[in-house]
C-alpha cells in the first residue's frame, strides 16, 4: 500500500456546477430513454446534448 495521502477536492471545485432547471416531462422522458439505451446517466446525456448544441448553434 502507498503512504501517499488521499487528496479529495471540495465539492464545487472540480469544474462542475450543480444547477436546477425546469423541463417538460415529455422531454425528460426522451432524455431518460436515451440514457437507458446508451447505458449512460441522465447527467451525461444532458451534458452531451448541451455541449453539442453549444458547439453547433447559429444565432441569426
Amino acid at each position: 500500500m502507498s503512504n501517499e495521502p488521499l487528496k479529495i477536492k471540495k465539492r464545487g471545485e472540480d469544474g462542475h456546477k450543480v444547477i436546477s432547471i425546469r423541463i417538460r416531462l415529455e422531454l425528460l422522458e426522451k432524455v431518460d430513454e436515451i440514457a437507458k439505451s446508451s447505458n449512460r446517466s441522465r447527467n451525461e446525456v444532458i451534458n452531451l446534448i448541451l455541449s453539442h448544441g453549444i458547439d453547433n448553434i447559429e444565432i441569426e
